[in-house]
């Protein structure tokens, strides 16, 4: 599939689709041992051609409890997660399970500054962009100022901007050459990326509100952030450009999907899709980008840049390779911020990696050590983590921590005998040496994806978010994989062109986190179980309402608990279904049985969620509203745009688009949420 193909196709309407489409592209050459292949081997492929699997098989996959086809009606099932399951459905608005209130907390274009303007949605300017809430909010993390958990810092992450139901009569440019992509235009977008750091607080109803005043709100982005670097790659030549000879200084972040929060509440901004946004005046007959000039031609293959998503670089230099050919070697790593100290440039640590970071869930390993999950978002490729050489102690654990400079940086290979092996990207271990163009740390921390293509990790059916849970357990979020070839079905991923994807649970050696050999086993294959072909497998105990596709995010709460957010869209995971928050029993005889807690208005995308501490508060983000498909609610054909779009969630104004906006749950009548 080619870009073209992409752009000129008449199902893809909007943004959001795109950019699935987009990761259909797979960019990792080393296609011959798939995860398929390793449970081909683990379980026989004789058994998965015919689609069954024994009682042992079917136990080590998916624990003591058979996966069948779920209840046919909503049901009350005695469990870990106390609340009346939501009905599924697909309308206008969002809806959340009874008992519980969903309040809108924060709107794009909503004033986070005393001096910010309102909201002026047709006559946008990047100067009022940058004092007010981001487009298409994604991570969302919370830090406490006070005790009682009732003051703190929302940190919300802004990934990509959807221009045809931002701006009046402009529509999908990429599919007009971005004619109407003036600078100003390029500048509101860029002032709509990246982050804001906003204080909110707990009036005694218990609702939720922005404290407007606050010296500590603050926007971050691409456009005039300035950031600097940490770890093996910082003031590299290969990190050196026109604007910067240093190497030390890059002007923000972009694409940031999910993230984290570090043990001292700093805030960890993953870059995933960095490479959509470089621009290239050289193209090919069939308009594919022509990198016959460029010295690290290669790498930039493997990285897919650039993806001409947006036309940046037809304005500022730095997006255009072309002009600065390193540029794209400053992007697809964490940023760490101090929401504390508007004054302390953001932090880009070399040492977690360069790639498509989905994520950057922390955890606290047994033996002490700060530990860092993190998939790279993209087909056939690979799930990292990170783990620091220094214990976690009072005196390290600040902004700009050696422990997220100094440390190892895995990547995992899931064997066929059920245990997985981190292997380490050490500049000299291995293949990892001069000879194969690696002639230091910083240059496997640059080229991170080819380092582990040559360590023989385990391609990947797309994993996004990795949570850990604390006590040596992680899982991973395997959302889909369209890539895969009939010839490559198997037990683990049963479906050619699959669009629902799985979860799979790591167990780390001994409990602990660090450790470098653990087990791995799947917990649900996602999708409707009553369609034969799909190959869904839940717990029975799943009503319709409960199953779902694409898993994307996911959280666990003060109980341990999982939640799993979706992003199965409307029209690109075609299950019928809004995107939602969903339990998802990981223990016991229930375990695999998932129940509907809140879904999306149409086209929306549900990312976060979070929990307070005490899991009394929920935040939840739903992004692209009214974008994401090729139909509307009541099933008709259309292409959203700023005129037309398929909701006008949340305001419902009629001279107001669509406005991705950051929740808030809360019980009724206060306490844990689901106990």
């Amino acid at each position: 599939m080619k870009r073209s193909d992409i752009i000129n196709d008449p199902s893809i309407g909007n943004r959001a689709e795109a950019f699935e489409a987009f990761d259909d592209i797979p960019t990792n050459p080393n296609l011959t041992r798939t995860i398929g292949d390793v449970i081909n081997r683990r379980y026989g492929r004789r058994d998965v051609m015919r689609g069954i699997l024994g009682v042992t098989a079917t136990t080590a996959l998916f624990g003591t409890s058979a996966m069948i086809a779920p209840k046919q009606a909503a049901a009350s099932v005695a469990g870990r997660y106390n609340f009346d399951e939501l009905a599924w459905g697909n309308d206008e608005t969002h809806h959340i399970a009874e008992g519980y209130n969903a309040q809108i907390l924060l709107r794009w274009g909503d004033p986070i500054t005393a001096d910010a303007p309102d909201f002026d949605v047709m006559n946008q300017t990047a100067e009022a962009q940058l004092k007010q809430f981001g487009y298409n909010n994604d991570y969302v993390g919370f830090t406490a100022l006070n005790d009682e958990g009732t003051r703190g810092l929302l940190c919300v992450n802004h990934e990509y901007t959807n221009e045809e139901v931002m701006f009046p009569g402009l529509g999908r440019q990429d599919k007009q050459d971005f004619v109407g992509v003036t600078k100003a235009i390029a500048e509101i977008e860029m002032a709509a990326h990246g982050g804001t750091v906003v204080e909110i607080a707990q009036g005694a109803d218990g609702a939720w509100s922005v404290v407007r005043d606050s010296a500590l709100n603050r926007r971050i982005t691409p456009l005039n952030t300035e950031m600097t670097f940490s770890g093996p790659a910082a003031g590299h030549a290969r990190m050196q450009t026109n604007a910067d000879p240093a190497g030390m200084t890059v002007i923000g972040t972009v694409n940031n999907c999910a993230g984290g929060m570090t043990p001292w509440g700093t805030y960890l901004m993953a870059e995933e899709n960095f490479h959509g946004y470089f621009w290239t005046d050289k193209v090919d007959a069939e308009g594919k980008p022509d990198l016959s000039e460029q010295a690290e031609a290669k790498q930039m293959d493997r990285y897919g840049v650039p993806g001409m998503w947006y036309a940046w670089g037809k304005h500022y230099d730095r997006w255009n390779i072309d002009k600065e050919p390193n540029e794209p070697n400053r992007w697809g790593w964490i940023v760490e911020v101090d929401p504390r100290n508007p004054d302390a440039a953001p932090i880009k640590h070399t040492s977690l990696g360069r790639f498509r970071h989905e994520g950057a869930e922390t955890t606290i390993s047994s033996s002490g050590k700060l530990v860092i999950y993190s998939g790279d978002d993209n087909r056939f490729d690979y799930q990292y983590k990170y783990v620091s050489n220094e214990s976690v102690t009072p005196e390290n654990s600040v902004f700009g921590s050696t422990l997220l400079s100094d440390g190892i940086l895995y990547v995992a290979r899931f064997d066929e005998d059920g245990t997985i092996t981190w292997l380490p990207l050490v500049h000299g271990e291995g293949p990892l040496t001069a000879e194969n163009g690696f002639n230091s740390q910083a240059d496997v921390m640059i080229d991170t994806r080819i380092a582990a293509d040559l360590l023989g990790a385990t391609p990947m059916d797309r994993p996004e978010d990795a949570q850990p849970r604390g006590d040596g357990t992680a899982y991973i979020m395997l959302t889909n994989n369209t890539s895969r070839k009939p010839e490559q079905v198997n037990a683990a991923n049963p479906r050619a062109d699959s669009a629902f994807g799985h979860i799979i649970e790591i167990k780390e050696a001994g409990g602990d986190h660090a450790a470098t050999t653990g087990t791995w086993s799947i917990l649900v294959k996602c999708g409707d179980p009553t369609i034969e072909e799909v190959g869904a497998q839940w717990n029975p105990e799943t009503s319709e309402n409960g199953w779902f596709g694409s898993p994307d995010n996911c959280a666990i709460d003060a109980d341990g608990r999982l939640w799993i957010s979706t992003d199965q869209g409307t029209g690109w995971g075609k299950t019928g279904k809004s995107d939602g928050l969903y339990s998802l029993e990981t223990e016991g005889a229930l375990r695999g049985t998932s129940k509907l807690f809140f879904r999306c208005p149409v086209g929306g995308e549900l990312c976060g969620p979070y929990f307070t501490e005490n899991s009394e508060t929920l935040f939840l983000a739903v992004q692209h509203p009214g974008t994401d498909g090729t139909k509307d609610f009541k099933g008709f054909e259309r292409d959203s745009t700023f005129e037309d779009p398929a909701t006008r969630w949340p305001d419902f104004d009629p001279a107001m688009p669509p406005r991705p906006s950051v929740l808030v749950v809360t019980k009724q009548g206060g306490g844990k949420i689901a106990v």
